[in-house]
């Protein structure tokens, strides 16, 4: 899902999407999910410039 995507589902479609807040909660996200286990093994994954991806397999998330 894009950033876009997210914003767009959580808020007014009118608002502007300038703000950090998706990073910021995935980060979240990232710190009580993939954060306990080491980096072979996480969920979350982004894709640069497409947006983010939950995955147990990492290339399916991942760029590589």
């Amino acid at each position: 899902m894009s950033r876009t995507e997210i914003w767009d589902h959580l808020y007014d479609m009118n608002d502007e999407s300038t703000s950090n807040v998706v990073d910021v909660y995935i980060g979240y996200l990232r710190a009580k999910v993939d954060r306990p286990f080491p980096a072979s093994r996480r969920l979350i994954h982004t894709r640069r410039g497409q947006g983010y991806v939950l995955s147990a397999d990492e290339r399916q998330g991942g760029e590589g």
